[in-house]
């Protein structure tokens, strides 16, 4: 069903900044130094591990790159640069409660031997502090350059409950989880629904701009998934009915 779906806008708009983000993703020494770093913290049984952390780190890396073209070109990189840093640690501590606040402190560990500024280490760490899309009260920061890279990686993160959602994460949840057919049945329209409201959460102008199209992508995978469980629930029903009709 997936493949079926056109390839959304943001990657075709935005090729030429994912790119750049994708070479400083392989190729940037402390990227590689912090891929490493942060693999011990990243759960791939839970939804959020590696492959999350690097889709979020180089799209939110593009988003500053689309967001900031008023920034001279070097700052910009550096502020993408600083936006993979958020992205490959925000979800480090993805099973613990506030895990947002848990992660920025980790991150401030985990970069403190960086050859960085303490400003650009508390830039990342408050991005990641505020990514989570529920959570009332929590704002985005006053400053400019804070504030794009905060809403830079909230909204890559929000990319994710696209298309990525019902094709990896959801299943990687299920199988943690250990769920039965007939539990994620009953779950499924309150994620669906969790799903549909991230469309109105998105940060940035290309957030709002892209977001929304990758959400309905989403969704409608997820209908169509929750139809096809449904009908796998009724049918093991009748299985089941059939077997205790045969017993008796």
């Amino acid at each position: 069903m997936a493949s079926l779906q056109p390839i959304p806008a943001f990657y075709m708009d935005c090729a030429v900044e994912l790119q750049f983000a994708w070479d400083m993703f392989f190729d940037h020494p402390l990227i590689l130094r912090l891929q490493e770093d942060c693999l011990p913290f990243l759960y791939d049984d839970y939804g959020h591990g590696v492959e999350h952390s690097k889709k979020v780190a180089q799209e939110a890396c593009a988003l500053v790159l689309v967001e900031g073209t008023a920034l001279p070109p070097e700052d910009s990189r550096h502020l993408g640069l600083l936006a993979q840093f958020a992205g490959l640690l925000h979800d480090t501590c993805r099973l613990e409660p506030h895990h947002a606040e848990k992660g920025a402190d980790l991150a401030r560990m985990i970069l403190k031997d960086y050859p960085i500024s303490d400003r650009d280490r508390e830039l990342a760490a408050q991005a990641i502090a505020v990514h989570e899309a529920f959570r009332p009260g929590q704002g985005l920061p006053e400053e400019p350059r804070a504030r794009l890279l905060a809403g830079a990686l909230h909204d890559a993160d929000k990319f994710r409950w696209g298309p990525d959602n019902f094709v990896t994460t959801l299943w990687e949840i299920c199988d943690y989880e250990e769920w039965s057919i007939q539990e994620i049945a009953d779950r499924f329209p309150e994620g669906l629904a969790r799903v549909e409201a991230v469309a109105g959460t998105f940060r940035t102008r290309s957030g709002r701009k892209y977001g929304p199209q990758m959400i309905e992508q989403g969704l409608y995978l997820g209908r169509e998934l929750l139809a096809k469980l449904r009908e796998l629930v009724i049918a093991h029903q009748r299985c089941v009915g059939r077997q205790s009709g045969e017993g008796k």
